[in-house]
């Protein structure tokens, strides 16, 4: 007797609802190449389905909705020299973003948990965007000296004030309350109440309303510390360079400001120097695709030139010894053009066809 292998991806249809759930609880949902596919595969076959009017997206487990790409991988693709798989995979991943923003049909995304770096490229695009007392979202790649990607850079760029500076150079990770203040979420529901948001979308009588539905649910976050904490944070990230934040930090008193200092001391001198010129890029671009199209071209610069991304995935994710070489150790010897030059790196195979 053999044991029955389970789909990473459960994609089955309810009444008018397509339900799309991540299923390796045991992973936190990662994502991998064959499980986006899945994803696209079924949004291609409901948007030609008039029976299917609302697309709900959601994960297996209690842990979270998705925990991000696997990074594992991609350290092994890189120190492989398979760098083609590399770009396929991010190719794959951002069209289906893209599609997630773009689709016809309204879709429901509960990040409840953990949603982090690849899940915030499913469910921060969204059309509803469901958070609740336990989730946790974050876009944490300076920690292994990489850059936010999956549209989190677009995001960012539009959060209030600098917050986009901030969580991108931090990786801070956002509780119900930040990421609703901060353009990463529309609406608090409790866990609890998950079962029932499900049934009455299932239930409901009219297509155009999923927003609604959940607002019924809806309850009122507590106060955002991010909120509170947009006067050091607009002050001191507002400045044009990382090594001028960590000095505006260091000045202000407030001990958040001086652990923020503290911890970007930390992180790789070349990821936050090229992410600060990203978030601000970011800002000018004109729609999610085109921020996708930067990052696609950031993310292969990192895997074809930039020694730190598997030096951090190894000392963060695979030995776990926290204690990471960066090459170089210190933002002074950072060139000062170096945001200029990530953002000017053109990919052999580009994004998007040209049309």
């Amino acid at each position: 007797m053999t044991d029955t292998v389970e789909p990473t991806v459960l994609a089955r249809t309810e009444r008018a609802i397509g339900h799309l759930t991540l299923n390796r609880p045991r992973a936190i949902n990662a994502l991998d190449l064959d499980m986006i596919e899945q994803l696209s595969a079924a949004l291609d076959r409901w948007e030609s389905d008039p029976d299917v009017e609302l697309v709900l997206l959601d994960g297996a487990g209690d842990r979270g909705l998705c925990a991000g790409g696997d990074v594992r991988g991609l350290r092994e693709q890189i120190l492989s020299g398979r760098t083609d798989d590399v770009a396929v995979f991010f190719r794959a991943e951002y069209a289906l973003n893209a599609r997630i923003a773009e689709y016809p049909k309204p879709i429901v995304a509960i990040a409840d948990g953990v949603t982090m770096g690849g899940g915030i490229g499913l469910a921060g695009h969204a059309a509803v965007r469901v958070v609740t007392e336990r989730s946790r979202l974050a876009m944490p790649e300076t920690r292994i000296g990489f850059t936010p990607d999956v549209g989190g850079s677009w995001l960012l760029a539009h959060a209030p004030g600098r917050i986009g500076e901030y969580l991108a150079l931090t990786g801070e990770t956002m509780d119900a309350a930040d990421a609703i203040y901060a353009g990463f979420a529309d609406a608090l529901v409790p866990s609890e109440r998950l079962d029932d948001l499900r049934h009455a979308l299932v239930d409901r009588a009219d297509p155009a309303t999923p927003a609604e539905l959940v607002l019924l649910l809806d309850e009122t976050p507590g106060p955002s510390r991010l909120r509170a904490a947009r006067p050091w944070i607009d002050d001191a990230f507002a400045a044009d360079t990382v090594t001028e934040i960590i000095a505006r930090l260091r000045a202000h008193g407030e001990p958040a400001a001086s652990d923020t200092a503290d911890l970007l001391e930390q992180l790789a001198p070349t990821a936050l120097t090229v992410t600060l010129a990203a978030v601000r890029r970011a800002r000018e671009l004109p729609d999610l695709r085109t921020a996708l199209a930067q990052e696609y071209g950031l993310v292969l610069w990192f895997a074809h030139t930039q020694p730190d991304l598997v030096e951090g995935i190894r000392a963060q994710l695979v030995d776990k010894t926290r204690d990471p070489r960066w090459q170089p150790a210190a933002l002074a010897d950072v060139a000062a053009d170096l945001g200029v030059e990530a953002l000017e790196w053109v990919p052999r195979e580009p994004l998007w066809p040209a049309h």
